[in-house]
C-alpha cells in the first residue's frame, strides 16, 4: 500500500532501495532481496484419482491441515539466481541461521552482500547475537549491509516478486508436508536457475519523483 499524501520516511527509505538496483553488478558486492512467505501445509483425506485418458484427475474438497512452514527466499537479480529454504518457524533464530548460510555458503567470496529486506522484527542485526556468539555475529554483520524498504512499501522488494511466482507456479497444489514442499520449491527455483530468469526492473529515482510525486514534501 502507498501513502495517500506525501511521507518522507517512505521517500527516504524508496529512494535508497531505488539507488541499490541501480548499482552495476559486481561480485565483490552482489544485491541479494530476501522475503518471507508462511504456508499452510495440506494434506488429503481421500486418496486422489489419476488423471486417465477421457477423464481428468479426481481429489476430494476435503482437506486435512498438517499445520504451517515458511518459505525463506533470497534471490540476486543481476545474476538471475533466487533459492528457497523452507523451516517451522521464522524466528530471530531461523533468520539469523539463514544469513549465515547465505554468507558463508552462497556468497562465501563475496567481500559484503547488500541486503534489500522489509523492516520486520526479526530482520536485525540483534538477531545474530541472539542466534550466535558475540565474535561470531560480529563476523557475520561485518560482512553484512542491509536496506530496508519502507513500512507498507513491500512491492519495491524483487524477492516479493519471485514469491508471487513461486505462488503461481508451484503452491497452488496441495502439499502436505515440510519435506514435500522444500522439495518442490527447490524443482522450481533450480528450474529458473538453469533458465537464467530474473526480474527485468525498471523503475528508478527520477521515475518515482513522477509517478509517486505527492508522496514528497512540497517546498
Amino acid at each position: 500500500m502507498i501513502p495517500p499524501k506525501h511521507d518522507a520516511e517512505f521517500v527516504a527509505c524508496m529512494e535508497d532501495v531505488l539507488d541499490i538496483y541501480e548499482k552495476p553488478y559486481d561480485s565483490r558486492f552482489p544485491v541479494v532481496c530476501m522475503d518471507e512467505q508462511p504456508v499452510q501445509l495440506i494434506g488429503e483425506t481421500r486418496i486422489v484419482l489419476p488423471a486417465r485418458p477421457g477423464h481428468s484427475e479426481k481429489y476430494d474438497y476435503e482437506y486435512r491441515r498438517n499445520g504451517t512452514a515458511v518459505n525463506f527466499i533470497f534471490t540476486e537479480p543481476l545474476a538471475s539466481w533466487r533459492k528457497v529454504n523452507v523451516r517451522e518457524t521464522k524466528t530471530m533464530i531461523d533468520w539469523a541461521e539463514e544469513i549465515q548460510i547465505l554468507l558463508d555458503v552462497d556468497y562465501a567470496d563475496a567481500d559484503k552482500v547488500i541486503l534489500i529486506c522489509d523492516n520486520l522484527n526479526t530482520h536485525k542485526i540483534a538477531s545474530l547475537y541472539v542466534a550466535f556468539e558475540p565474535c561470531e555475529a560480529k563476523r557475520l554483520r561485518d560482512r553484512l549491509e542491509i536496506h530496508y524498504t519502507p513500512k507498507h512499501g513491500s512491492w519495491l522488494n524483487i524477492a516479493e516478486i519471485e514469491l508471487s511466482l513461486l505462488t503461481r507456479q508451484c503452491l497452488r497444489q496441495r502439499i502436505s508436508t515440510i519435506e514435500l514442499l522444500q522439495q518442490q520449491a527447490q524443482a522450481w527455483y533450480a528450474k529458473r536457475n538453469v533458465k537464467h530468469k530474473s526480474v527485468d526492473w525498471q523503475f528508478t529515482c527520477e521515475d518515482a519523483r513522477i509517478k509517486l510525486k505527492r508522496l514528497y514534501p512540497q517546498f
